[in-house]
């Protein structure tokens, strides 16, 4: 047995009508959100620097005999092992008490980034701070602290500093013009769908082509509204 059921159509000639006789709004919202984005973006975020450092992570503390691939290997998959290492409190604190921070570990180590360099032997320790001169100083203090920490803990191999730490003198966060256009792209997805929710909740009939679609008539005269002496 078959069922007869109803299912509502979307006209999308319907939808792109709307959105031409809402053009205006369209471009405003869009116009408006950007704006906004630009403004919390330059004043209201604060701007985050970087400081970065390169270690060179070594399987063996003799580092005058010819290194062999097996060991350049072993080298890089110590990284990651390293890393932990880097971000322990073992080092944090020792960091905090050499600089005098105010903050925790916590709010350290929610700072510093600790990665491989194209998966060599090579690990690139990253700080990110408001104060430009704090975050080198952070990194610095790492590229100290660390190499001993490691030593003690693994009790093989060496790491090395072979770049030392400096700062990108630009903002690494907020990104103005990214942040700029995201938010334009939001306001305008936002209207857009405010408008279709609109065509596709409206159950009214409004004209005539309505009276065909939902009630399957054929509109044989329309009354015209008017206006005279004020009175409609």
């Amino acid at each position: 047995m078959e069922e007869n059921q109803d299912y509502e159509t979307i006209d999308l000639l319907e939808l792109l009508g709307v959105l031409r006789q809402h053009i205006l709004a369209l471009l405003l919202t869009t116009v408006l959100a950007a704006l906004a984005g630009f403004l919390v973006s330059s004043f209201v975020l604060t701007p985050q620097y970087q400081a970065s450092a390169l270690m060179i992570v070594n399987t063996r503390q003799d580092t005058s005999a010819n290194v062999t691939s097996d060991q350049l290997t072993s080298a890089s998959r110590l990284v990651s092992t390293y890393s932990i290492i880097v971000k322990s409190d073992t080092v944090l604190n020792q960091v905090i008490a050499n600089l005098g921070l105010n903050m925790t570990y916590e709010t350290l180590a929610s700072k510093v980034e600790v990665s491989a360099v194209d998966e060599t032997q090579v690990m690139e320790i990253t700080v990110t701070d408001p104060n430009p001169d704090g975050a080198r100083q952070v990194c610095e203090q790492i590229t100290q602290v660390a190499p001993d920490a490691i030593l003690t803990a693994v009790e093989a191999g060496s790491v090395k500093v072979i770049s030392a730490a400096s700062v990108d003198p630009d903002p690494v966060s907020p990104n103005i013009p990214r942040n700029t256009a995201i938010a334009g792209v939001l306001g305008l997805v936002v209207c857009v769908g405010i408008l279709f929710l609109r065509v596709l909740l409206d159950n009214k009939i409004n004209t005539e082509d309505d009276v065909t679609k939902h009630l399957g008539l054929t509109v044989i005269g329309v009354i015209p509204n008017y206006e005279n002496g004020g009175k409609r």
